[in-house]
Order: structure tokens, then sequence, then C-alpha cells
């Protein structure tokens, strides 16, 4: 694996990058793990490293979408824009439980805690809702990037936020028209948002916005969408 200097980046997260992230093959089974960081070396991604991820899409009882902005301490994507969290599942035990996606269901319970301060108990992995999964590439500069099998998390529920400066940057609800504004703005280089959140945005979200109440006409959990 390539040695790359990490002097530079924010020691919080640069700690995070030895977590162990979950490698798989391009049909989302899992052949290993490897460190947070060895997985988003663009080097690593350009020899096919592949990891397990996931993007919560949380809404609240008035049908408005959590949107995050990210750190600027961040390594990857900092100061983007962004669904209501982007994480990953890890090799361990409770993560990799791969019954009903629930490992990384856990994962997202988790993560809306560390990122947002959401308690654990008001986001259950039964109120997690797995509808599909979308495969993707993504640089986000000369060194660090994203290779993802993404599973597409919703929740619908009102929540308790107390994000963690060191992750979030900023954060707000938004309406559809509010997201198209913000699309809008992303499009004319005013700010910029995560390319997950571009696809997701650009292909399935707002007709699964639309549907909120009836999200189990869109579960499919055969299909990886290549995007």
């Amino acid at each position: 694996m390539p040695e790359v200097s990490t002097d530079e980046l924010d020691e919080r997260q640069v700690q995070l990058l030895a977590e162990m992230c979950i490698l798989i093959d391009e049909n989302d089974r899992r052949i290993g793990a490897e460190t947070k960081k060895n997985c988003h070396l663009n080097e690593n991604i350009e020899r096919g490293l592949l990891h397990r991820a996931f993007s919560v899409f949380l809404f609240n009882t008035e049908n408005k979408l959590l949107l995050q902005q990210r750190s600027d301490a961040k390594i990857t994507f900092p100061g983007c824009f962004t669904n209501t969290c982007c994480s990953h599942p890890l090799s361990n035990p409770s993560e990799l439980e791969e019954n009903d996606a629930i490992g990384v269901r856990r994962a997202a319970q988790r993560r809306l805690k560390a990122e947002l301060g959401i308690p654990m108990e008001e986001v259950p992995p039964e109120e997690i809702n797995y509808l599909t999964r979308i495969h993707y590439k993504a640089q986000s500069d000369g060194i660090w990037g994203e290779h993802e099998i993404d599973y597409i998390l919703f929740v619908k529920k009102n929540v308790t936020l107390n994000p963690d400066p060191n992750e979030i940057k900023s954060y707000c609800y938004v309406t559809k028209e509010e997201l198209e504004e913000l699309l809008g703005k992303a499009a004319s280089g005013e700010i910029k948002i995560t390319p997950w959140f571009q696809i997701i945005a650009d292909t399935f979200l707002f007709k699964w916005w639309d549907n909120l109440n009836r999200l189990n006409l869109f579960v499919d959990h055969e299909k990886i969408h290549r995007m």
C-alpha cells in the first residue's frame, strides 16, 4: 500500500483513518478488511479497491430532509453539502452481520450519534429503512477519493441534534424546493456538494421523497445501481 503523509491533516480525522472498512467485490460480497486510509487513496481505488458504505436520508415529520455541510477538517470532500450522514460499516462482528443489512443499519445508528449527536435510542436499527444500493467512484482531490457500494437508508423521525463541529460545519432541514435551489447553487459553483449526493439527487431522490409513506414500492435489495 502506498505511503501518504497525513501530517497536514486534522488529528482527530487522521485517527479515524485507522478504522477497518469492509472490502467487497463488485457484487458486494465480503473479501476482507482494510484501513479507512487505504480504502480512500486514489492509488488503491485505481487498483480496484472497493468498500461498503451507507448514506442516510433523514426526514422530519414535515417531510423536510436534514442536510449537513461537512466540516473543513474532513479528509474527503471537506466543506461540501451532503445528505444527513454518510459513512462505513466497520469490520467488526456487529457491523459485518449481513442478514437484512442489520450490520449496516447498526453502523448508521452509530454514526448518526457520532456526527449529529442523535441519541442512539432515537434511531434504532429497525426504524432505519434500507432501500437499495449504489456503486460509484469519485475523486476528492489528487490523493483521496471514494469507491463504494453505498446502502441507501431512509429514516422519517423528529430527532434531537447536537452536531460535532469536527464532523459538521453546518446543518439544515430543507424542502424539495430548497434542495433544488441548493443544487442550482452547486451547478453554478457557488457551493460544493458531495458526488454521491449529486448522483442520488439527480436519479432517485425526488421520486423517493414524493413517496415517503410508501417506500416499500422502491425497495430493491437485489440490484446494485452502477453510477
